[in-house]
C-alpha cells in the first residue's frame, strides 16, 4: 500500500487524495487513479486556477453539517469492471510496457498488449486525458505525453531498459536434459548395447539401483530417461533428500500400491510399476533408509538413489544389498564439447531457440577443459557466456546510435573471452568432508612416499585451492615424517614441527610456500620404514599376547620403597653407564626373548 501511495503522490495527486482513492479501490492503484479522474470530471472547477490548493480542494471529501466527513463515493462502473477506461490504460501503458512476464503479471501483460491495440481508436479520449491533466497538474506533475513515441522515450528514461535477448527462465542445463537413453553423452561402460542396465530396459524389469558420481555427470538424467524408455510400464516419481522425509516417501508408496492394483484390475497381464527417485539420498538418516528396505523388499517400488557420495560411507549395508551401485564417471572434454555444440545448435530448447548463436571453436574447447567433466558447470557458464556477449554487443549498438531495441535478430557471437569472463575462475571438484578430500591427501602422501617433488607440490595445490585447512595438511606431513622418513632422517620430523608452527603464526594464503619447502623436503629424504613396522610388529604381538603380557621383569622395576625393594623390586640391574661391557642384561619378558622388532642397518644384528 506504501509503494502504491508513493506512485500516485509522484503522479501530482495530493497525500490525502490517493489515500481516499486507495481505501475506495480496495488498494488497486489503476482502480484509484481511475477514480481520481472520474471524481474530477463531476466537480465543478473555478475557471483560471490551477494550482496545487485548488485540486485538492475539489478533491477533498464534502463536510456535513455534523462536522462528520461523508463516506468515499462508490466506485464507478467502469472502475468496477476489469475493462478500464482507455485513457487510464494509456496511461499505465509505459509502465507496463517494461515488465519482465511472470506467472504472477501475466495478467498485467495481456492487459497491455490491449490497450496497444485500443490506442488507435481513443484519440477523442486523449483530448479528455490532456484536460484532466491540466486540472491536476498544479505545478507538480508533468503533462504525459499523447503520442506513443514520446510515452516511450519517457518510459526509457524512467524504467530499465529491456534485456538484450530474452534468454529462458529455467537454466540451460534444465532445458537441455535428455529425453531418452540415446541422446545420454557418456557413461559407456553403463549405457553400451549389451550392458546388464540396456538388457533389464528391453526386457522392462528394472532394477533397484544406486547412481554414484561427481555432479553433474547425468545421474538425474539417466533415471528419467530409463523410466520415459520403458514406455508406459513404469510410473516416474521424484522426490529429493534435501527436503522430503519418511512421511513424504510413505504417501508415495501409498499411492503406488494404489496405482499397481487399479491398472492390474484393468490388465492383469501388465505389471505397472512405479519408479521412486530419491536424489541426494546420501542425506536420508538411518532411520530414513531403513523405510525404504521393506517397500523394496515387496516390490511395491522400484528405488533409484542418486548420489555423490560414497555409498560404502553413507548407505546402510541393507538398502546396498537391495541395490546394485552404478558408478559414473566425470565426463571427458569431448563429452562436454558434444553436449555444449548441441545447446548451441538445437533450434527447439537451446540458445537457437532464442537467438542466432554462433560460438568459437576455441571457446567451446576452453569451457569444455575447465569444467572438471561436470556437464551442468559446462551449460549453465555457457548460457552466461551468451547473455555477457549479448549484454556487450546490446550496449556497443547502443552507443553507435542503433537505440535500445533487441538485438534477436543479429548473429550472437560468443568468443573466448566471453566464456573466460563467464568462468571467473576454474571449477574445482574438492569436498573437505567428503571421499575427494581423502583422494588427495592419500596422491599427496603417497607421491612424497615415492620422492616425486613435482607430483607432491601440485596434490599440495589442489587441496590449497580446494579450500583445504593447512593445518589438517601440516599434521599429515608431521606423520609421514616419523612414517616414511623415519631414522633415514631424523631431522625431516623437526622440520614438519616446524612446518606446522609456522602455519599456524601466519596462515593462508602465506603459508603455501611453507607448505610446499616441507613437502619438497620430505619427498627428496631418504626414506626408512623401520621404526613405522617395529611399532606396528610390538603392538600386534601385544594385541595377540605371544609373550602372555608378563609382568614386567624385577630387575627392571623401579623401588621407590623400602618394601618394594625387600621383595626384589630393581635387584640385580646393572646401570649401563658405569658398566657399559655389561652385554648380559636382558630387558625382554622371559617368553619373549630373542623377538626382534626393529630392522634398522646400524642396529646390532641388523639383517
Amino acid at each position: 500500500m506504501h509503494v502504491m501511495m508513493e506512485q500516485l503522490v509522484s503522479m501530482g495527486f495530493p497525500n490525502s487524495l490517493a489515500a481516499e482513492a486507495l481505501k475506495a479501490a480496495g488498494g488497486d492503484i489503476v482502480k484509484a487513479t481511475d477514480w481520481i479522474l472520474s471524481r474530477s470530471q463531476t466537480t465543478p472547477s473555478p475557471p483560471h486556477r490551477h494550482t496545487a490548493d485548488t485540486a485538492t480542494a475539489l478533491q477533498a471529501p464534502q463536510i456535513h453539517h455534523d462536522n462528520s466527513p461523508s463516506p468515499p463515493p462508490p466506485l464507478s462502473p467502469a472502475a468496477a469492471s476489469s475493462n478500464f477506461q482507455p485513457k487510464i490504460d494509456r496511461f499505465f501503458h509505459f509502465r507496463c510496457k517494461t515488465q519482465t512476464p511472470t506467472p504472477a503479471t501475466s495478467s498485467k501483460s495481456q492487459l497491455c498488449k490491449e490497450e496497444v491495440q485500443q490506442q488507435q481508436h481513443d484519440h477523442a479520449d486523449e483530448d479528455v486525458l490532456d484536460d484532466d491533466d491540466h486540472h491536476l497538474q498544479g505545478g507538480k506533475r508533468p503533462r504525459l505525453s499523447s503520442s506513443p513515441q514520446e510515452r516511450d522515450n519517457y518510459a526509457s528514461k524512467q524504467q530499465p531498459s529491456s534485456s538484450p535477448v530474452a534468454f529462458p527462465r529455467e537454466p540451460l542445463s534444465e532445458l537441455m536434459r535428455p529425453s531418452t537413453l540415446d541422446q545420454v553423452v557418456g557413461q559407456e561402460h553403463l549405457l553400451g548395447p549389451n550392458s546388464a542396465l540396456r538388457s533389464a530396459i528391453r526386457h522392462s524389469r528394472l532394477p533397484s539401483i544406486v547412481l554414484w558420481g561427481p555432479p553433474g555427470t547425468g545421474k538425474t538424467s539417466i533415471a528419467r530417461a530409463i523410466v520415459s524408455s520403458c514406455s508406459d510400464v513404469y510410473r516416474f516419481v521424484p522426490f529429493s533428500a534435501v527436503n522430503s522425509g519418511v512421511k513424504e516417501v510413505r504417501d508415495a508408496v501409498e499411492e503406488a500400491r494404489k496405482w499397481k492394483s487399479k491398472n492390474s484390475k484393468i490388465d492383469n497381464n501388465r505389471r505397472m510399476r512405479t519408479v521412486l527417485f530419491i536424489d541426494e539420498v546420501h542425506r536420508f538418516n538411518k532411520a530414513q533408509q531403513d523405510s525404504l528396505l521393506p517397500v523394496i523388499e515387496d516390490g511395491s517400488i522400484v528405488f533409484i538413489g542418486a548420489t555423490t557420495e560414497n555409498p560404502s560411507f553413507h548407505l546402510i549395508t541393507p538398502l546396498l544389498s537391495r541395490c546394485t551401485v552404478l558408478v559414473l564417471n566425470p565426463l571427458k572434454p569431448h563429452h562436454i564439447a558434444t553436449l555444449l555444440k548441441r545447446a548451441i545448435s538445437d533450434s527447439d530448447k537451446g540458445l537457437s531457440s532464442f537467438s542466432k548463436v554462433q560460438v568459437e571453436d576455441e571457446a567451446i574447447e576452453f569451457l569444455a577443459a575447465h569444467c572438471d567433466g561436470d556437464a551442468r558447470v559446462a551449460l549453465n557458464k555457457l548460457e552466461l557466456s551468451a547473455t555477457t556477449a549479448a549484454t556487450e554487443r546490446f550496449h556497443q549498438k547502443k552507443g553507435r546510435g542503433g537505440g535500445e531495441g533487441s538485438l534477436d535478430s543479429d548473429v550472437l557471437s560468443i568468443t573466448v573471452s566471453h566464456v573466460k569472463e563467464a568462468m571467473q575462475s576454474k571449477h574445482i571438484a574438492y569436498d573437505r568432508d567428503g571421499e575427494e578430500h581423502y583422494n588427495l591427501i592419500s596422491a599427496l602422501h603417497k607421491s612424497m612416499r615415492g620422492s616425486d617433488a613435482d607430483a607432491s607440490i601440485y596434490w599440495l595445490a589442489r587441496m590449497l585451492e580446494g579450500g583445504e585447512q593447512p593445518l589438517y595438511i601440516a599434521r599429515r606431513l608431521i606423520r609421514f615424517a616419523s612414517e616414511d622418513v623415519g631414522l633415514a632422517d631424523p631431522s625431516a620430523l623437526t622440520q614438519a614441527v616446524a612446518c606446522y608452527q609456522a602455519c599456524h603464526f601466519i596462515g593462508m594464503p602465506e603459508c603455501n610456500v611453507v607448505l610446499a619447502q616441507c613437502v619438497a623436503y620430505l619427498a627428496l629424504a631418504p626414506k626408512s620404514i623401520s621404526v613405522y613396522r617395529a611399532i606396528q610388529d610390538a603392538q600386534k604381538v601385544a594385541r595377540d599376547s605371544v609373550g602372555q603380557n608378563e609382568g614386567v621383569p624385577l630387575h627392571l622395576r623401579n623401588a621407590p620403597t623400602k618394601l618394594m625393594k625387600e621383595i626384589g623390586y630393581g635387584k640385580g640391574y646393572v646401570y649401563p653407564p658405569d658398566n657399559p661391557k655389561a652385554s648380559s642384561q636382558t630387558y625382554m619378558p622371559p617368553s619373549l626373548q630373542g623377538y626382534k622388532f626393529l630392522h634398522w642397518p646400524n642396529a646390532p644384528g641388523a639383517d
